[in-house]
C-alpha cells in the first residue's frame, strides 16, 4: 500500500521495531489459544501453576500489543505532522503561476480533507497491522493443527475475499467520486465567502449559486458517501456471515465427515472466532484506507515544488544602482479557439531612487509587467540584469528580496516585520501610523496589529506600512491610491512618494491619476502587451482622456 511505503521510506528502523512487537503480540495471542487448548480444556497438571502461567501469558500479550499500538500511533501522527509541514512548505516554494493554475479551493481541500483522511487512516493502522500479523500466525497454527480443515477453511475464506473484493471496488469508486465532489464543494464555499457582498445584493444570484451549484455538489457528495458506506456495510456483513459460516463448516467436516476430532474442531472454532474481530475491523477500516490512498494521489496531482529541508534564509544580492529588463517576454496561452496574449519583448531600466509611474488600460499588461519585474512570473524569454550582471536561476529567490509590494489583491498580515525578519521598533511603527493618519485607529502590541478589520483604503495604508517596515529597495504599488479619499490621495502623491524617493527607494506605481503625473521622474505606458516611455509632448498629452483610451486584451 502506498501509505505504508511512504511511511516505511523515512521510518525503517522504528517501523521494523513496531512490526517485531506486533509479531510478538500475534505469537502470544496464538500461544494463549494453544494454552487454552492444551492446558485449560483438559485441566492437566497443577492448577495453580497452570493459572499463573495463563495470567503471565495474558500480561505479556497486553504489554507487547499495547507497546506496539502506542508506538505505531505515535509514529503515524508524527508522520502526518511532517506531511502537513512538508505540504505547506511546498506550497510556499511553488511558483505563483502554478498556484494560480491549481486554484485556492483545491489547495485548501488538500490541506484540510486530504490530511484529515490520512490521519484517520493512521488511527486504524495499529489495529490493522496487529490483525494482519495475528491472522498469519493463527492460520499457520491452524495449518499445523489440521491440514485438511485448514484447506477447506482457507477455500471458504478465499471465496469470502473474492466477493468482498467486488464490494471493495465499489467502495473505492464512490470514494474517488466523493473526493472530486469535495473539491467542487470547496470552490462553492470560496465563492460564497468571497462573493458575500454581491450575493447579499443579488438574491437571484445567491439562489442560483445555492440551488444549481452548491446543492448539486452537496448531493453528489451525499450520494457517493452513502453508496460507499452501503457497499462497505455489505462487505462487513458478508465477511461476518462467512466467518460464522466457516465455523459450521469446520464442525460439519470434523463430525460429519470425520476429518478431525471434536477437540481439534473446537480449537479451530475458537481460533476462527478469535480472528473474527480483526477481520471485521479490517473491512470496517477499508473506506478510510482507500480515502487515504486517494488523498495521497490528490496531493501528488497538485504537482507542487519539490520538498526542501527548510525555508532557508535567502542571501542578499548586495547594493545596486541599475536594474534592467532586456527582451523580457511572457505568454498567456489561449483556451480552445481563444487566442493567447503575448507580453513583450520588454526593455526597461530602473535606477535607484527613481519614481516611475506606469499607466495603461485594463488588460494592457501592467500587472503582468509588475509580476515579471518582481520575479513572481518567470519570463519565457529575455534576461534580468542587476548592474549589468544577469540574474541566474539559483539567484531568483535572492532577487525577489529586493522588492516589497502592495498588489490589488494584497493580503494584510497582522505581524509586523523589519528588515531580515527583525523585530520592528514601536517608535518607527508610530511614525508610519502618523504619516498614514491611522494613529488613533490602529492598535498594535508585541509586534502585531490588534485588528485588521478596516475599510479597504485603510487596509491599503496598513499594507503600505508593512511593506515599508521591511525596508526593501524597490516598492511596487498596483493602483494603490484607487481606494483613498481625495485628501489622502493628494498626501500620498505630494508627500509620501517624495519622502520615499528622498530615502533612496525606487518606486514603480501603477496609476491612472493623471493629475499627479508631474510627480514622476518617468512615465511609462503599457499598450497591448508592449511597453513605451512617454516623454516630451507625449507625456504632456497624457491626460485623463488619453489614459482612458488605452486599449488591452486581457485583465492585467
Amino acid at each position: 500500500m502506498k501509505l505504508l511505503k511512504l511511511l516505511f521510506r523515512d521510518n525503517r528502523l522504528p517501523l521494523s521495531g513496531i512490526v517485531l512487537l506486533s509479531l510478538c503480540s500475534a505469537v502470544l495471542s496464538v500461544g494463549v489459544i494453544a494454552f487454552i487448548n492444551l492446558k485449560l480444556i483438559r485441566l492437566e497438571g497443577e492448577l495453580a501453576t497452570t493459572l499463573l502461567s495463563f495470567l503471565g501469558l495474558l500480561a505479556l500479550l497486553m504489554i507487547s500489543s499495547g507497546a506496539g499500538q502506542v508506538a505505531l500511533h505515535t509514529l503515524g501522527h508524527r508522520f502526518v505532522y511532517r506531511l502537513r509541514r512538508s505540504l505547506v512548505r511546498r506550497v510556499l516554494d511553488t511558483d505563483i503561476e502554478r498556484l494560480e493554475q491549481i486554484g485556492g479551493a483545491r489547495i485548501l481541500a488538500s490541506l484540510s480533507s486530504d490530511i484529515r483522511n490520512i490521519t484517520i487512516a493512521f488511527v486504524y493502522m495499529p489495529e490493522l497491522t496487529y490483525g494482519l500479523i495475528l491472522s498469519i500466525a493463527a492460520f499457520s497454527y491452524l495449518a499445523w493443527l489440521s491440514p485438511a480443515l485448514f484447506g477447506i477453511t482457507a477455500g471458504w475464506l478465499g471465496l469470502t475475499l473474492l466477493v468482498g473484493w467486488f464490494f471493495v471496488g465499489k467502495v473505492n469508486h464512490h470514494i474517488r467520486l466523493l473526493r472530486e465532489a469535495e473539491d467542487h464543494l470547496y470552490q462553492d464555499y470560496q465563492a460564497i465567502i468571497d462573493g458575500r457582498k454581491e450575493l447579499a445584493l443579488n438574491r437571484d444570484r445567491a439562489r442560483m449559486l445555492y440551488d444549481e451549484e452548491f446543492d448539486r455538489d452537496a448531493r453528489a457528495y451525499r450520494d457517493n458517501v452513502t453508496r460507499a458506506d452501503i457497499f462497505n456495510g455489505l462487505a462487513g456483513n458478508w465477511a461476518n456471515a462467512m466467518v460464522l459460516g466457516s465455523i459450521g463448516l469446520v464442525f460439519f467436516c470434523a463430525s460429519g465427515l470425520g476429518w478431525a476430532s471434536g477437540e481439534v474442531a473446537a480449537t479451530f472454532a475458537l481460533t476462527v472466532l478469535f480472528l473474527r474481530a480483526p477481520m471485521v475491523a479490517t473491512v470496517a477500516a477499508l473506506p478510510s484506507l482507500l480515502a487515504a490512498r486517494i488523498s495521497l494521489d490528490k496531493l501528488e496531482a497538485l504537482d507542487l515544488a519539490p520538498e526542501t529541508s527548510d525555508i532557508a534564509t535567502v542571501p542578499s544580492l548586495g547594493d545596486w544602482q541599475s536594474l534592467q529588463l532586456a527582451g523580457i517576454e511572457y505568454r498567456y496561452p489561449g483556451e480552445g479557439e481563444e487566442a493567447g496574449f503575448d507580453v513583450g519583448p520588454i526593455d526597461l531600466e530602473l535606477r535607484r531612487g527613481e519614481l516611475v509611474f506606469l499607466v495603461g488600460g485594463n488588460g494592457s499588461g501592467k500587472s503582468t509587467l509588475a509580476r515579471l519585474l518582481t520575479g513572481l512570473h518567470r519570463p519565457a524569454g529575455g534576461e534580468i540584469r542587476l548592474d549589468g550582471r544577469v540574474i541566474q536561476t539559483h539567484e531568483w529567490q535572492s532577487y525577489r528580496q529586493l522588492f516589497a509590494s502592495v498588489y490589488t489583491d494584497f493580503h494584510l498580515f497582522s505581524r509586523l516585520l523589519g528588515p531580515a525578519a527583525a523585530e520592528v521598533e514601536e517608535s518607527l511603527v508610530g511614525q508610519w501610523l502618523d504619516r498614514l493618519r491611522l494613529r488613533h485607529k490602529v492598535k498594535f502590541a508585541s509586534g502585531r496589529l490588534a485588528d485588521t478589520r478596516f475599510s479597504q483604503g485603510q487596509r491599503k495604508r496598513l499594507a503600505l506600512m508593512l511593506a515599508m517596515l521591511e525596508d526593501r529597495d524597490i516598492l511596487i504599488l498596483d493602483e494603490w491610491a484607487a481606494d483613498q479619499d481625495p485628501l489622502f490621495r493628494r498626501l500620498f502623491y505630494r508627500e509620501l512618494l517624495p519622502q520615499l524617493k528622498a530615502a533612496g527607494k525606487t518606486v514603480l506605481a501603477i496609476t491612472h491619476d493623471d493629475h499627479y503625473f508631474d510627480q514622476a521622474d518617468r512615465l511609462l505606458k503599457m499598450d497591448g502587451g508592449r511597453l513605451f516611455e512617454l516623454t516630451g509632448e507625449a507625456r504632456d498629452r497624457a491626460t485623463q482622456d488619453a489614459v482612458r483610451e488605452i486599449g488591452g486584451s486581457i485583465p492585467a
